[in-house]
Order: C-alpha cells, then sequence, then structure tokens
C-alpha cells in the first residue's frame, strides 16, 4: 500500500512538471512595406505551429498603426498603391485566418487609420479599435506578454 501511494505521488509530481509552458507575446506592426507585412503574418502562424506541436500554448495579439493598418481595410484596394495589392490581400487572409483559427487578438489604432484614410466602419470583422494602439501594446507587456516588433 506504501508503494501504490509513493507510486501516485511520483505520478503527480511528474504531471505537474510536464505541463504546458504558455507563450505570451505581442507584434506590433508599424511597417509600411506590403511585402515584409505579408512574410510576418504567414511566420506568425508557423511560430503558433511550431508552439503547439510541442504541446505548448500561444497567446498571442498584434497591435497595428502607421502604414501597417491598410490591412484591416475592407477596401484596401482603394488606399494602397496597385503593386501593394496582391501582397495586402494575402497579409489580410493571414490576418484573419490568425484571428479566426488561431484566436489572435488584434488592435488597429484609431489614429492611424484616420491617417491612412480608412474609416472605422470599413475595419474587417473581429478586430478591435483602440484610440492609441500603444496603450495596448504598453497593456499586453504590462501584463507579460513578449514585445516582437515589425517596423
Amino acid at each position: 500500500m506504501k508503494n501504490l501511494r509513493n507510486v501516485f505521488l511520483l505520478f503527480i509530481i511528474l504531471v505537474e512538471t510536464l505541463e504546458a509552458k504558455e507563450y505570451k507575446a505581442v507584434f506590433d506592426c508599424s511597417s509600411g512595406d506590403s511585402a515584409y507585412i505579408k512574410s510576418r503574418m504567414w511566420l506568425l502562424d508557423k511560430t503558433i505551429s511550431m508552439i503547439e506541436s510541442k504541446g505548448d500554448k500561444a497567446t498571442f495579439a498584434i497591435t497595428l498603426h502607421g502604414k501597417c493598418v491598410a490591412m484591416t481595410s475592407e477596401h484596401y484596394e482603394m488606399i494602397v498603391p496597385d503593386e501593394d495589392i496582391q501582397n495586402i490581400k494575402v497579409a489580410q487572409e493571414y490576418l484573419q485566418s490568425l484571428i479566426s483559427e488561431r484566436g489572435v487578438k488584434v488592435t488597429v489604432c484609431a489614429m492611424s487609420l484616420n491617417n491612412n484614410a480608412i474609416l472605422q466602419e470599413d475595419v474587417i470583422e473581429k478586430i478591435s479599435i483602440s484610440p492609441n494602439s500603444f496603450l495596448d501594446t504598453i497593456s499586453y507587456q504590462n501584463d507579460g506578454y513578449a514585445l516582437m516588433t515589425f517596423k
């Protein structure tokens, strides 16, 4: 009976040490380079896959400001140069997938929307609009999220 109890205690200790690790990061994007933005959205998805393949958890958020906000608009083709349309289209598809399939929280800066002539009502669903995305980025950092920048 004593041996069974010891085995059980050892099992409990082992299970507690094998708990999944959580990766928390906020990705702050201000880049105006459409190819770079597209590649970063792709990389975020791949990073989540790598984390999850180890049995760990990815808790990610994205804050968008500056020229990076174009991909949040339902009408991006009206505000970006013709040569950037395809990259923004693909970046937006990745972004929507990150939101709906990966649970990534996305926040866009209202000031940047205004500076880029994007109406708030044109922002795609499930993206939060913040008066100032710097405040959101700081808040995530205060909550223990690592800061990753896309500039």
